[in-house]
């Protein structure tokens, strides 16, 4: 299938998450196989404007990762126009406009899900990208504001009379967050009615659920929390619609993830540049290197609260690398617990 003139060698997909998908986690995903397309944590159009390393940084790939999107959020057409130019010359494959996002501090900042508020606004917003750029543009939805204003169907015709070459909906509302179930009826009726790709996103853990959700109609699957508690996933799932049964992941491998997960975390292609290779050599880059590691330990954390998930033993595995101090206490935790 094709989101505009870009091919995807496969209809799965791994959702945007804050904080989650990095480029280290979106490289492993992509090397488990199956996925189609990586879409990036969302980035501030304000920030990719203005030119902010910090934001820069939500916006790194690799070429290992393609084809990438990268999502990004605001409310003015002119900003977000500027920001798709800047994604389009980082090299991005496609960029994608974030109108999901029900976190207060967004949406109540005519972004993310708060467009939905605002179905004619919200296709400017796409009308001046994709007159501001040759790459496709994207958008994520969800199915409404709340209960009395699940007007999904009217803005994903808005948008896609605007312009975009594909939209995803993610079945609940911005008012139930991650509560409730996913409306899968509604993303199979916007996927009926609609000329461009479709994407479906929602309560997809397991690869049975992501191959039944791709026979209701829709042009593909976002999954999110489903790859970080399983990041062979979109693997499993490509081999059930290949009519195979879906490969088995050893306690070892889910170990090994890990470890290259921290790998990646700790030696990705800025740390040379910013001199985290470098043998430490006074007090300032003992500091920055001790910053690193501190954000690291974080980062597989946050990582562990979903991946440990359904493991026998899981919640102790938790509990023990919430109180980890270093690096080299996490890697010790998951030698023994993954590989003994």
């Amino acid at each position: 299938m094709k989101i505009g003139s870009v091919e995807l060698p496969s209809p799965f997909v791994v959702a945007p998450m804050a904080g989650m998908t990095d480029t280290a986690f979106r490289r492993l995903v992509k090397r488990n196989g199956g996925c189609g397309l990586v879409v990036s944590e969302m980035v501030s159009s304000e920030g990719l404007v203005r030119g902010i390393d910090r934001t820069l940084e939500y916006a790194e790939y690799t070429e290992e990762e393609r084809p990438v999107s990268i999502q990004i959020f605001g409310g003015d057409p002119a900003k977000m126009a500027e920001a798709a130019r800047v994604v389009e010359g980082l090299g991005a494959d496609v960029v994608d406009v974030n109108m999901g996002c029900p976190v207060p501090k967004i949406a109540k900042h005519q972004a993310g899900c708060g467009l939905m508020r605002e179905p004619e606004h919200a296709a400017s917003i796409v009308a001046a990208m994709t007159r501001a750029v040759k790459i496709p543009v994207t958008v994520k939805m969800r199915a409404g504001w709340n209960d009395t204003s699940r007007n999904a169907p009217e803005l994903a015709r808005r948008v896609a009379d605007a312009g975009a070459a594909a939209v995803t909906i993610h079945g609940r509302t911005a008012a139930q967050s991650y509560s409730g179930s996913a409306d899968w009826g509604l993303v199979a009726e916007i996927a009926r009615s609609l000329p461009i790709p479709v994407f479906g996103s929602g309560d997809c853990v397991e690869p049975e659920q992501i191959v039944e959700r791709l026979a209701s109609g829709v042009s593909g699957v976002l999954v999110g929390r489903g790859v970080l508690r399983n990041p062979w996933i979109l693997g499993q799932a490509a081999d059930l619609a290949a009519g195979r049964p879906p490969r088995r992941v050893t306690l070892p491998e889910r170990g090994q993830f890990l470890l290259d997960y921290i790998d990646l975390l700790l030696h990705d292609g800025r740390d040379e540049a910013d001199g985290f290779r470098h043998t430490i050599g006074d007090a300032a880059d003992y500091s920055r290197a001790r910053g690193r590691e501190r954000w690291v330990v974080n980062k597989v954390r946050a990582l562990c609260a979903w991946y440990s998930k359904g493991i026998d033993g899981g919640s102790n595995l938790r509990s023990r690398v919430n109180t980890a101090q270093s690096v080299a206490e996490i890697r010790a935790l998951v030698d023994e617990f993954f590989f003994v």
